[in-house]
């Protein structure tokens, strides 16, 4: 409700501010203020209507199903950021709009992100090149170009630059989609340029040799500190040898803050942490956290891949009753990979080991049955034992189905499905985060480690996976697959991959008897063991968290 009355109110003011102090000349909205303001940002202007503020020009992707991506460059004045982290509306062609929704700040540029979708009378003109839309909030503020047009928006289909990270003392990665577009075939690195610029790649400061291109990661050299005499944006893009044009990029680079070590409230290496991926699936994050920081886990990594439902309420509620839990916007579609190299490389200095599963698996032994309570050292074991040149340590997964159920069942996950699989399926695995090899190569779950390394397994501890739930909730992965390397269900393509579900066509229909297929074994040990625990349906779920373990040398 309170949404829709910010779109109303958003739509208001435009409407005020368009009949006042806006010009449409071929059905292109430009908006322009009865008091010029002076450019923003080095190659662009900008305006804000009515607020007697100055704003960054804003940037758009359009990303498939015509969501756009809109993002607010942050200002080296604490005066010009982004209105504020609440909903706005997008202004397209012909003053047609939708709402827009706030995603909240990038991880490196700080940029605040927002989507909306374009609505249906003016996708016409979006097939080739197309403006940005206007952002327009609730308190009257407008985001627009004073001396101009808006930029034109960036294609996801397209090749494009979308993120970096600073790690390693200074090495840069740079996330890039369209250089490695097959499986397990990468462009050398010696073939991949790294330019940083100022404005537009015709200002280049630097241009250095990629050292590693492995799947959607490239790894540079940081530019030199003489090129960051001035308090403009530093870009980051790559130039693939014999083409003559950069990589459109939205990637920003930002010098790593000396002494970072010492600042006040850094958080202390942990033994474990956890590492996942997730779009609307706030509703299994509050379970899924309370068991596996009760069986092990010290801090969990949530890579929000543009929910739409409350996870960050969910986040908030969690992180207020002690669990040590981060949230990372990464909005970008089918980009799992990429993620989970992001996470570890980031937070490697943070966790000694890192587990990477999805929010739908869970950690269990069938030796822990018949415990009592949980603890912290059922899930040390997995890793304290194992010698230091063992940089991985593999799990096989059970995978659960339907169960019989026809809805999602209200006690959870691991005690409302309790039929699964006979055969053990793929991996996921425990990795050593220093161990993981320079190009941060994953399969989603299990990353290539650093010559020296070796990978193990752990055979008493197994991971529940709730694949095939009730239909209500299976179907939503017809929407689009993760993976970067995956094809999307409704696909006609890699008909015999493993990713495909066994009996399944392309589309969302619901297969005769889905209720009572993929069970072969009855399994309820994790299901009386949580009972036990945490009570029916995890009734006592939000007692604080055990004391987290401080990994030695923090």
């Amino acid at each position: 409700m309170q949404s829709r009355r910010q779109h109303a109110a958003a739509i208001l003011s435009v409407m005020v501010l368009l009949f006042f102090v806006c010009i449409i000349p071929a059905g292109l909205i430009t908006c322009v203020s009865q008091r010029r303001l002076p450019p923003a940002v080095s190659g662009g202007s900008t305006t804000t209507v009515s607020s007697g503020r100055q704003s960054p020009l804003p940037e758009a992707v359009l990303l498939p199903e015509w969501q756009v991506l809109v993002l607010l460059r942050r200002s080296n004045n604490s005066t010009t950021d982004a209105p504020g982290a609440g909903n706005g509306t997008c202004v397209f062609r012909g003053g047609v709009s939708s709402p827009a929704r706030s995603l909240g700040s990038l991880p490196a540029s700080g940029r605040h992100a927002y989507t909306c979708i374009i609505p249906e009378p003016v996708r016409v003109h979006y097939h080739h090149d197309a403006p940005a839309p206007l952002l327009v909030f609730a308190a009257s503020t407008v985001i627009t170009a004073g001396d101009g047009a808006l930029p034109g928006m960036l294609k996801w289909s397209d090749r494009i630059v979308y993120e970096s990270a600073v790690i390693d003392g200074g090495d840069v990665l740079v996330f890039a989609k369209g250089v490695n577009t097959r499986k397990k075939v990468n462009r050398a690195a010696e073939d991949i340029r790294c330019l940083y610029y100022h404005g537009d790649a015709a200002n280049a400061v630097a241009s250095l040799p990629a050292t590693t291109s492995a799947q959607q990661v490239f790894r540079c050299p940081p530019p030199p500190p003489a090129t960051m005499t001035t308090h403009a944006e530093l870009r980051v893009t790559l130039v693939v040898a014999g083409e003559e044009e950069p990589i459109p990029s939205l990637a920003t680079y930002d010098p790593p803050r000396h002494h970072a070590s010492a600042a006040p409230g850094k958080k202390k290496k942990r033994l474990i942490c956890a590492c996942t991926m997730i779009r609307d699936m706030a509703k299994f994050l509050r379970e899924w956290v309370v068991y596996h920081a009760a069986v092990g886990v010290d801090r969990f990594y949530v890579y929000d891949n543009g929910s739409e439902d409350d996870l960050a309420d969910e986040v908030r509620q969690l992180t207020s009753a002690g669990f040590d839990i981060s949230t990372e916007i990464w909005p970008w579609p089918k980009t799992q990979e990429a993620a989970l190299s992001h996470g570890a490389a980031v937070h490697r200095d943070a966790c000694e080991w890192m587990v990477f599963i999805d929010a739908d698996e869970f950690i269990f032994s069938p030796h822990w049955a018949r415990s009592e309570s949980p603890a912290k050292p059922m899930l040390r074991s997995v890793v304290a034992s194992v010698k230091q040149d063992v940089g991985q340590v593999s799990l096989w997964c059970a995978d659960f189905g339907p169960s019989g159920r026809t809805a999602h069942p209200v006690e959870g996950v691991t005690q409302g499905y309790t039929c699964r699989r006979k055969t053990m399926e793929r991996r996921k695995s425990f990795v050593r985060l220093t161990a993981v090899d320079r190009s941060l190569v994953n399969s989603i779950h299990t990353f290539t480690l650093k010559p020296g390394f070796q990978a193990g397994w752990n055979t008493r501890v197994r991971v529940n996976h709730y694949k095939y739930q009730a239909w209500e909730e299976f179907k939503v992965k017809f929407h689009r697959r993760a993976p970067t390397y995956t094809a999307d269900w409704t696909e006609k393509v890699e008909l015999g991959s493993n990713d495909r579900t066994p009996g399944l066509g392309f589309e969302p229909i619901e297969p005769t008897g889905w209720p009572q297929k993929f069970c072969d074994v009855n399994d309820t040990l994790l299901r009386d063991v949580t009972r036990r625990w945490f009570g029916v349906g995890f009734g006592n779920n939000l007692a604080h968290p055990q004391t987290t373990s401080t990994y030695p040398g923090s």
